[in-house]
């Protein structure tokens, strides 16, 4: 494939991804952006969470990675059941706890649980 046409649909790609956050954004505060206003259907969520694992990066990376891996591209394949296992744990421990506590994120719930200082070193890391 050509070097300048690689380029330019990696560069058109970008400017739809930012075309689209720009006209989702609209009228949205850190409400919106963190809890969906508590408006959001369970499907909607669960596609932004698949969304948030696949990331810009993911899709323009990692069918070279995959090709050029002698093992297949089965250390993606790795990555892919961790998330699949990541999501349960969100599903069924994390989301319940966060709704019965009205928290938007893990730092919320180590400032209201511990202190701000676990709040501080769990951002940390």
């Amino acid at each position: 494939m050509n070097i300048a046409l690689l380029l330019t649909i990696i560069f058109i790609y970008f400017l739809v991804l930012l075309g689209v956050a720009f006209y989702t954004s609209r009228n949205s505060d850190n409400q919106s952006f963190f809890i969906g206003n508590r408006k959001s259907t369970w499907w909607l969520v669960a596609f932004g969470m698949i969304g948030t694992s696949l990331s810009g990066v993911t899709f323009i990376s990692v069918p070279g990675t995959v090709g050029k891996s002698p093992f297949g591209g089965f250390e993606y394949f790795q990555f892919v059941l961790g998330n699949f296992i990541g999501y349960f744990v969100i599903a069924f421990v994390l989301l319940p706890l966060y709704y019965k506590m009205n928290l938007t994120s893990i730092y919320t719930y180590l400032n209201k649980r511990f202190n701000t200082e676990a709040h501080k070193t769990g951002s940390a890391f």
